[in-house]
This record gives C-alpha cells, structure tokens and sequence, in this order.
C-alpha cells in the first residue's frame, strides 16, 4: 500500500499542475470539450493510461464536459500514484 501524502504536499503539487483541485480528499479536474465524442475520446485515453498505471480514477461525463477525481482508496487519500497517473493523463492529452 502506498503512503497517503499530507495536505501540504498536495498542494504544493497542485499550485505547480494547472487546473488540479485538491477537494474531496483526491485532486480533481474538469475539462470542457467541443463535443460529447470529443469528450469520449478523451476519456478511452485515460482509460487506456489508467489501465496501464493499474490505477483507476473515477471519471464523470456530462456530455461535453469531463471530470476526473484521483485518490487512492487503499491509502484513504492521495498517493504518488495518483500524482503520476494526473501528470501522464497531462503529458498524454495536452492538457496541462
């Protein structure tokens, strides 16, 4: 099991990666897209990051919008893992 970071580390984390919230015990973020199918190829690209990260986040669609809420269960908060699975979903589709 991963060690839970604190909440200061988190928000260090965040105040340097754009648009991540440290809310709700995990690190969120929302994007907006210019289609629902925009939206869901976006989304089979995190599916396929997670799915080789092992580690999943939990993913809202509300037809143009998408948001991910990262956290580790198995830690009760947020781990490295979820700060690595953010930074590839980021590199991976250009939305830093």
């Amino acid at each position: 099991m991963a060690d839970k970071l604190s909440p200061s580390q988190i928000e260090e984390w965040t105040a340097a990666h754009s648009r991540w919230k440290f809310k709700d015990n995990g690190i969120r973020k929302h994007y907006t897209f210019p289609s629902f199918r925009s939206a869901i190829v976006f989304v089979n690209r995190v599916a396929t990051i997670a799915d080789e990260e092992g580690h999943h986040p939990d993913i809202q669609i509300r037809y143009d919008r998408v948001s991910l809420h990262l956290w580790s269960h198995d830690a009760g908060g947020v781990t490295e893992r979820d700060l690595k699975l953010a930074e590839r979903i980021d590199f991976a589709t250009s939305a830093r």
